[in-house]
């Protein structure tokens, strides 16, 4: 619950969507800094929001509802066959908690990841304080989950800890390793993780059903759904 201070939400001007080229997107959106960002954070994200930088936000398309926020419930998810040998397959990375701090082998690692993955992509141009902002300037508990290798570096996810859950607002891992799964392998441990910090949920961010480049997040059920601030079981018509 927000103890008190109001907010001024807004929304965005309509811009091409991302994910629907057919379709523009527009967002309602709240810019979280002052002395309650923890409490909005909380408050937000159970109402469906994402954070992104300083601002919280979530869809108001005119005329689409296709993005839907997701959420792992934490002590109900159950590894399938193909997760647990994924689970196998990175057992010799070290997985570990580290501060939110940009560094240079993290930045190298994420221009790798989206010059493979994301190419041609608005975030593909970002400079070193670019990235720095993204990964620092959280007016929110946050940290990194980092996947490593000895000196080598396999995958970083961006997480905020929120009072009922960890949410995984980005992360990109080394496309040398893509065979080995390691986005996914991110997502189960902070599951793990999430269990052991008695956290019940894991946010997953939005998801558009049938789209390819975000089908993996159905392999994470049992999920929750979120459509007008209120979660149910079945993803909403």
């Amino acid at each position: 619950m927000v103890k008190s201070g109001l907010k001024s939400f807004y929304t965005t001007k309509p811009a091409p969507c991302d994910y629907l080229p057919a379709k523009t997107e527009s967002k309602t959106a709240v810019d979280l800094n002052g002395a309650n960002a923890q409490a909005w954070a909380n408050a937000l994200s159970r109402a469906g929001f994402r954070r992104s930088h300083n601002v919280c936000y979530i869809p108001s398309c005119p005329e689409c509802r296709a993005c839907v926020s997701v959420r792992i419930r934490a002590a109900d998810f159950r590894p399938s066959k193909k997760m647990k040998k994924t689970l196998r397959q990175n057992e010799t990375l070290d997985v570990r908690i580290v501060p939110n701090i940009a560094s240079a082998g993290h930045y190298a690692l994420f221009k790798s990841y989206l010059a493979q993955r994301h190419a041609g992509g608005a975030m593909e141009s970002m400079s070193f304080e670019d990235y720095r902002a993204m990964i620092e300037d959280c007016p929110v508990d946050c940290c990194l989950l980092e996947a490593s290798d000895g000196a080598q570096t396999a995958g970083v996810m961006l997480v905020d800890v929120l009072d009922d859950g960890l949410s995984a607002v980005y992360s990109f891992f080394d496309p040398a390793r893509a065979r080995d799964s390691v986005g996914t392998f991110l997502i189960l441990k902070l599951v793990e993780l999430a269990v052991k910090m008695q956290k019940n949920y894991v946010y997953l961010g939005y998801m558009i059903k049938n789209l390819s480049n975000m089908r993996y997040k159905e392999r994470f059920a049992p999920l929750e759904y979120c459509r007008g601030g209120v979660w149910s079981e079945s993803f909403p018509d």
